[in-house]
C-alpha cells in the first residue's frame, strides 16, 4: 500500500508513524504534490493551533492539494478541525470539506456551579458510530482526547462524544473521514480505526 502522510507544520506525525509500524505498515512523510495525489491513502494529521496549520497548509500549498485528493483521506485531531469551514480559534477559515463549524468549550456548558475544565484530558466514549470506520468497534468505546475546540454536531457525523454537550467525535463526507480523538493514544481501539481506514 502506498500510504501518504501530510507534511506540514501541526504534527503529530511521529506518533502516527509508530501506530502505522505497530500495525506493519510503512507511510511515507510528504509535502510533494505528485506523492499525494498517487497516495492510495492519506493521512492528516496536526497537534497545536488552527491559524498556524492553515497557515503552513497555504504557505506549501497543500489547502487546495487536499481538497483535490480523490482517495480516502483521514484527518486526525487538528487536521479533522481543518476539514471544516470555519473554527473559532483564532477566527479561521478552513478548508471548507465539512459545511459545519469548530467551536471553543465554554467552561460553564454543564452548569455555573458544575463547570468543565477545558481543555479535555483524556479518555472518553464514543457512540452513534456508523460507516466501515467503526467496523468491530463496540458502541461506547474509549477513545483518547486532548482539545479545548470541538466539531459542532452536522449531518456527517458518524461517531459522538459528550463533554457537557454532545459534539461531533467523527466525521465523514465523500472520501474525507475524521476523528477528533487521537487513534495513535486510544490503544487497541485507535488501532482497529487505524486498520480499518487502510482496509477502505
Amino acid at each position: 500500500m502506498n500510504l501518504a502522510i501530510v507534511k506540514y507544520n501541526a504534527g503529530n506525525i511521529q506518533s502516527v508513524l509508530f501506530a502505522l509500524e505497530r500495525l506493519g505498515v510503512d507511510a511515507k512523510v510528504t509535502d510533494d504534490q505528485d506523492e499525494l495525489f498517487a497516495a492510495d491513502k492519506v493521512i492528516f494529521p496536526g497537534v497545536g493551533a488552527a491559524r498556524s496549520a492553515m497557515d503552513s497548509l497555504k504557505e506549501k500549498g497543500l489547502d487546495a492539494i487536499i481538497k483535490q485528493l480523490k482517495q480516502p483521506v483521514l484527518g486526525i485531531c487538528v487536521g479533522m478541525q481543518l476539514l471544516f469551514e470555519h473554527s473559532e480559534e483564532s477566527d479561521t477559515e478552513c478548508l471548507g470539506i465539512i459545511p459545519a463549524k469548530v467551536k471553543l468549550f465554554q467552561s460553564e456548558i454543564v452548569s455555573p456551579d458544575i463547570p468543565i475544565k477545558v481543555p479535555q484530558i483524556g479518555w472518553n466514549n464514543l457512540y452513534n458510530l456508523k460507516t466501515t470506520l467503526f467496523k468491530n468497534v463496540p458502541e461506547q468505546s474509549y477513545v483518547y482526547y486532548v482539545h479545548s475546540y470541538y466539531a459542532e454536531m452536522n449531518p456527517f457525523c458518524i461517531g459522538t462524544s459528550n463533554y457537557g454537550i454532545d459534539y461531533c467525535g467523527a466525521v465523514q463526507k465523500d472520501n474525507f473521514y475524521g476523528v477528533q480523538f487521537h487513534t495513535e493514544k486510544s490503544a487497541k481501539v485507535g488501532e482497529l480505526i487505524l486498520s480499518n481506514f487502510l482496509s477502505l
